[in-house]
């Protein structure tokens, strides 16, 4: 058994008139930044920006130039493809704005201390790490801990689906793609069928990304004639712009630990049922990591490896039981299991009905169940006070946990 002896968990019970929670920390002024911090801040925002502007060209621009150094060709933007790039940038940055000033206002109306947002640049992929903000002290209210984890994903989404839509009811006719290189084959199919191919062709060399599905997204592009695939929205800085939206609001409310999602099924069900809710989705994405783990060992073992991979499966069963071991805090029976449901489940899966497409996945869940087990955890601390959430609140929460459901893709980001 867990030993729970230490937690604080105060049921405030209807009909109960709860203390304020200035009876239990005194609050001092707050929330005031100085010169020398909104520079901190605006510096870090425009090295993001910046990077995004840079970094996202090599994923949207259109006429990358080339030149020799040390006998090596290196590619680099254009001015078109830097335009386009700033365009990006602008996008992205305006959904994470949105997204860390919503917790940010809230704690502010709710007098909790807390930072501005800190964006983070870093020189790959779109550029940017996504930003965040500091809570500078407990929250010790669900109420509070509801509006600051709610306000956030729900203020991200509306300009995530603003710019879809302005992306969608903007699309350019499809000999557009031309303008990215030779895509006379899709244009030609499209012109003949009314749709896109499933895949691209590719010649030797070429790389596609395949961006995952997601419910939502999914729908609204089936509304919108010409809708391109996902794996062409990268020339389209609307609509991948507004692809990442959905998906980092998606990530950001996965319902575990301390993310916006944790925060919000805490003050919905309260400490027990989450618990049990939240060791379960650590579960299912540890069988999505799977399929991108086993795959990589085997490239290691593969001259001791059976065909079904045995040894590789192996390999990831230890290394699921010391993740359970640190995530389910040593509960033997929870390890147990989660490591046999997991590998059972992602093995079922893999023998029998997984097909070999020639598709490379990311390893996102991989680096997800690390983050989850060592920063975020997979269980939300007790709150002092659980007071019942308002008919609004609860309205406002469930509507999180479906747009969770409807954003979120188990399949993100994939290469042939």
């Amino acid at each position: 058994m867990e030993n729970e002896s230490n937690q604080i968990h105060i049921q405030i019970e209807n009909g109960r008139k709860p203390k304020s929670i200035k009876d239990f920390l005194p609050l001092s002024g707050k929330n005031k930044p100085d010169a020398k911090t909104l520079v901190k801040h605006l510096v870090l925002f425009l090295l993001t920006f910046a990077s995004v502007s840079f970094v996202s060209t090599f994923l949207v621009g259109k006429e990358l130039q080339t030149a020799i150094l040390w006998g090596v060709m290196i590619p680099y933007p254009g001015e078109t493809d830097l335009m386009r790039g700033i365009l990006f940038a602008t996008l992205l940055l305006s959904f994470l704005t949105a997204h860390e000033f919503g917790h940010y206002f809230a704690a502010v109306f709710h007098k909790i201390a807390v930072s501005l947002p800190y964006y983070i640049p870093i020189p790959l992929g779109i550029g940017t790490l996504g930003a965040v903000i500091r809570i500078k002290e407990p929250i010790h209210e669900t109420n509070k801990l509801f509006d600051v984890g709610a306000a956030g994903p729900i203020a991200g989404f509306i300009v995530s689906i603003v710019i879809l839509f302005i992306g969608f009811f903007t699309l350019p006719d499809v000999s557009y793609l031309n303008e990215f290189g030779d895509h006379n084959y899709v244009i030609e199919y499209y012109q003949q069928n009314g749709e896109y191919p499933e895949a691209p062709e590719l010649t030797e060399g070429q790389i596609a990304f395949f961006f995952g599905g997601t419910p939502l997204y999914n729908a609204l592009s089936g509304i919108f004639e010409n809708s391109p695939p996902l794996w062409e929205i990268m020339h389209y800085p609307f609509l991948l712009a507004g692809w990442f939206g959905l998906f980092f609001t998606a990530l950001n409310l996965m319902p575990v630990g301390q993310l916006d999602g944790g925060h919000i099924l805490y003050s919905l069900i309260g400490f027990k049922k989450h618990r049990l809710v939240a060791r379960l989705f650590f579960i299912l994405i540890t069988i999505f990591a799977s399929f991108e783990a086993v795959p990589i060992i085997h490239g290691f073992v593969s001259d001791y490896d059976s065909s079904m991979y045995l040894l590789s499966w192996t390999i990831w069963a230890g290394f699921l039981f010391l993740m359970f071991q640190r995530a389910f805090r040593r509960n033997q029976n929870w390890v147990a299991g989660g490591v046999t449901s997991s590998l059972v489940l992602a093995f079922g899966y893999s023998t029998f009905f997984a097909s070999d497409d020639g598709m490379e996945s990311s390893l996102i869940w991989l680096f997800w169940i690390f983050f989850i087990t060592f920063f975020v955890r997979v269980e939300h601390p007790p709150v002092i006070i659980e007071r019942e959430l308002t008919p609004t609140r609860k309205v406002l929460g469930w509507l999180s946990m479906l747009i969770f459901v409807l954003c979120i893709s188990f399949n993100p980001l994939s290469f042939r």
